[in-house]
């Protein structure tokens, strides 16, 4: 029986911690204490080359549980565009240079990335530019190669059509394209962060991992 007590978060940025806790919290009770990667030292970032935000997830959570010597949840994220066949997916980060890293700061990025997704889809109706946030977490536990819990969420929306975006300045990545649904009445940097984080494809998974988990703690 592993021990679920304190689970590694695969991210150093604290604000994912605190916006997940609460989730866990509600689920388990104080059964379980989520601890981010900035606690630990020398660890070295997994080579994310599954080519799939599932296969993402799981090469993060084994690495770092397996460095860590404790389990590790790891969740992976893009922008699935119905219009694009998928994409840009897995590549969602770096779509502006076909997934490539460049060394390119964040803003410039995002920038380019938004770009490049408009005009992609220019021809393309405001009515078939359907489209939505995926994000999947996984589960793994030190010494096991298989994954113990794997859970997703989809924030499901579409992305708007120039002038009406982008807009707003509460998000980041491509938040000031997507309109969420149902209504598609504000888009996703429009929205207050606590309203965000409620239904977002992030928060989604992490209710469902938090459900997953409950039966594993017992």
């Amino acid at each position: 029986m592993h021990d679920f007590s304190e689970i590694v978060l695969a991210t150093g940025n604290p604000h994912k911690v605190a916006e997940l806790q609460p989730i866990f919290a509600a689920a388990l009770g104080d059964a379980v204490r989520l601890v981010s990667l900035g606690q630990f030292e020398g660890l070295s970032e997994p080579v994310e080359d599954g080519g799939t935000i599932e296969a993402n997830a799981r090469i993060k959570a084994r690495g770092y549980a397996a460095q860590t010597g404790k389990p590790c949840l790891a969740d992976d994220s893009g922008l699935v565009v119905d219009a694009l066949g998928g994409a840009p997916g897995v590549d969602s980060s770096h779509y502006c240079t076909d997934g490539r890293e460049t060394g390119m700061d964040r803003p410039t990025r995002d920038a380019a990335n938004n770009a490049k997704l408009l005009g992609a889809l220019e021809s393309v109706s405001a009515a078939d530019r359907t489209a939505r946030f995926l994000c999947v977490m996984a589960l793994a536990v030190p010494g096991v190669d298989e994954i113990v819990a794997e859970a997703r969420g989809a924030f499901e929306g579409r992305i708007g059509e120039r002038p009406r975006v982008p807009a707003g300045d509460q998000g980041f990545g491509y938040d000031p394209l997507f309109l969420v649904g149902p209504d598609y009445s504000q888009t996703g940097a429009e929205l207050a962060p606590e309203e965000k984080n409620r239904i977002s494809h992030r928060a989604l998974a992490g209710a469902a991992m938090a459900t997953r988990l409950r039966d594993l703690v017992g």
